[in-house]
């Protein structure tokens, strides 16, 4: 480096401060407007008792990731109260429940100043909470800088030989920026503008666009090349953890931004090996400590933290390709690959050969509840099992067809057709073709045979379609649950419409399995396996919403149900169809959703957010029978119609 050049360590930003003026805040939007209040709903009870402030959220240990608002809500206990904060008037509810959208300034701590007076009363209080921007601003004057936070990737990462790796990091705009080597390597990092980040949480509620360019952003690649501290090997075995590099280790790298004579340099916390070209076998089991609490599946994703894709049965194998933090790269066939968590996979001893397999002849049989495919495989390979909605396909990975028999066993009227196809060269396809719609499936080993059972629809009354059918319902939460400006806990609320649900389903002749009766803690998988114990016909599960930090909650409620297998896609629009109406809030449609009460696939199933806790309106309604009894009733149209009309197309 040029001995001329300044630079000096700052953390978390390293920067060289220069002569440049600070950037400029951005605009605080104005405060939201609140809706007008469903005239479905209940009215709000008016309540009038003495004054108290009170902050429900966000609470005093809380750190607010937003960019330039937020919202607070509360109560102060009588509906004749007078409420601003920050000196803007707020809104305050007949029952004393309070929620507002604020504009904030651009400092670490964000405080929230409220006031409140009555005819006989007056309060104040004092908030404030640490806040983080989804992008910090560069510090004011500083003419270079480096977001060591935005550094990507970071941690240990392990891949192949001729394998890129993509680097990306936000520096300066227009500076010379470069990844600098512990040999003395230089890998030059181009500018790679990038339209702004929109919050998840704004995206989901269906709004939100980029508000402008980011120029800050810089790219390069990679290849054939370790650096930082060894992380060690790939899949260790259990109990040894990778190894974490000591900060003095003179082996790690660092990216400089340089601006004329000025540098700035930030350590990229990054290590990197290079793989072994001797294969590394992994056996999938998510119960590794031998609880017995898991659903014996291990998730596969298309890239780390990202939604589900696979679902691997415990015995399933495959060889690593990769890895990067807590994430293994496993190499499916020649064009798939998927991530695993790597506490879910166990190393096979050095020196086996990388599965591979082939498929033989199928045999179905008929049983009473469900059709079982008996596929046998020479090993436990990966699969994938795709729905439509008559047809049931099982890709294999690593596989070579050999499907000489396609035996279909007694006359059976569920599984119309079979055929195979060797869909790659390394992959083989089955597909099943149904006479009746979808409505359930699961997968598991014998052996080396995997067993496919396809559920039959059950058999519904056209005149009485809930008559004699099992209907799980499930109170979400708790743990955890939202809560509404007056502490109305939403595990309560969702108990409170599951059992006027169970009324009204018990009361059209349906049997009703509850997951919970009670104020009781239950995690999710126990609720889903409960379901599937008990052959349920449909599960429910009851929710209602909250909104991530940020968003405006004035112009982002409504009521929405989600599913995750195209079979649940006509119960989702029915009940949706039947909320709306009975509710009478903003339609925010269905949508897809990778919530653990909705993945398993034995029965059609989906989960409701019927309300929003922190709408003071809404949040009463759900403390009303009237309220509970709308929202239950509902579900339960929405239910009886989307069963009858499957008993349409039997």
């Amino acid at each position: 480096m040029d001995p001329t050049r300044c630079a000096r360590w700052v953390a978390p930003w390293l920067v060289v401060a220069a002569c440049a003026p600070g950037h400029p805040a951005a605009p605080a939007p104005s405060g939201g407007t609140p809706a007008a209040s469903s005239a479905a709903l209940p009215p709000v009870p008016r309540v009038t008792g003495p004054l108290r402030i009170q902050i429900v959220y966000p609470p005093p240990d809380a750190t607010l990731h937003v960019r330039d608002s937020s919202f607070i809500f509360g109560s102060v206990g009588s509906g004749d109260a007078r409420l601003t904060i920050n000196g803007q008037p707020v809104r305050v509810w007949p029952n004393g429940a309070w929620l507002a959208y604020l504009p904030l300034p651009p400092d670490s701590i964000a405080r929230f100043e409220l006031e409140a007076r009555s005819p006989t009363d007056s309060a104040s209080l004092s908030l404030a909470v640490r806040r983080t921007m989804p992008e910090p601003a560069p510090p004011p004057g500083a003419r270079v800088w480096v977001d060591s936070l935005s550094l990507s990737p970071r941690g240990r990462v392990w891949l192949g030989a001729d394998e890129y790796l993509a680097l990306s990091a936000r520096a300066t705009e227009g500076a010379e920026v470069h990844l600098q080597l512990p040999d003395g390597t230089v890998v030059p990092l181009a500018a790679q503008p990038q339209p702004g980040e929109v919050p998840e949480g704004v995206r989901v509620f269906g709004a939100g666009r980029p508000e402008s360019w980011r120029r800050d952003r810089y790219a390069g690649v990679v290849r054939g090349r370790s650096f930082g501290p060894d992380p060690g090997p790939p899949l260790p075995k259990p109990g040894n953890a990778p190894p974490i590099g000591a900060l003095t280790d003179t082996s790690w790298a660092t990216v400089e931004a340089i601006v004329g004579t000025d540098t700035a340099r930030a350590r990229w916390p990054l290590q990197v090996a290079l793989l072994d070209t001797f294969p590394v076998v992994a056996e999938f089991n998510d119960d590794t400590a031998h609880l017995g609490a898991t659903d014996s599946l291990s998730v596969g994703r298309a890239a780390p933290g990202a939604t589900y894709a696979w679902f691997f049965p415990t015995g399933t194998k495959a060889v690593v390709s990769g890895r990067r933090n807590d994430d293994l790269r496993l190499r499916l066939s020649r064009t798939a690959e998927a991530w695993l968590p790597a506490a879910d996979a166990q190393p096979l001893p050095r020196g086996l050969p990388v599965p591979r397999g082939s498929v033989g002849s199928v045999a179905l049989t008929a049983s009473p509840g469900y059709a079982t495919l008996r596929i046998p495989v020479s090993e436990r390979l990966p699969f994938r099992v795709s729905e439509g909605e008559r047809t049931l396909a099982i890709r294999f990975y690593g596989a070579a067809g050999d499907v000489n028999f396609m035996r279909y066993g007694a006359s059976d009227s569920l599984v119309r057709r079979m055929s195979w196809d060797q869909t790659a060269s390394d992959e083989v396809t089955l597909t099943l073709e149904l006479s009746r719609p979808v409505w359930g499936y699961r997968t598991r080993w014998d052996g080396n045979d995997l067993l496919f059972d396809v559920r039959r629809p059950p058999a519904i009354n056209g005149g009485r379609p809930l008559a004699g059918r099992l209907i799980a319902v499930d109170p979400g939460h708790p743990p955890g649950g939202a809560t509404g400006p007056t502490g109305f806990h939403e595990a309560e609320a969702n108990l409170a419409v599951a059992l006027e649900l169970r009324r009204l389903l018990e009361s059209a002749g349906a049997r009703v399995l509850m997951t919970r009766t009670a104020d009781v803690s239950l995690d999710l998988w126990p609720r889903a396996a409960l379901a599937e114990r008990a052959d349920a016909d449909v599960l429910l599960s009851i929710h209602n919403n909250a909104l991530p930090d940020g968003v405006d909650p004035f112009a982002h409620n409504g009521t929405s149900v989600y599913y995750n297998h195209p079979r649940s896609i006509p119960l989702a629009r029915h009940i949706q169809s039947q909320l709306l109406a009975g509710l009478g809030l903003r339609d925010l449609g269905i949508g897809r959703g990778d919530f653990a009460l909705v993945r398993g696939t034995w029965m059609p199933s989906v989960l409701t957010e019927g309300l929003f806790m922190m709408l003071p309106d809404q949040e009463a309604a759900l403390r009303s029978p009237r309220g509970q009894q709308l929202y239950a009733r509902a579900v339960f149209e929405g239910l009886r119609r989307f069963l009858g009309e499957r008993a349409r197309d039997e």
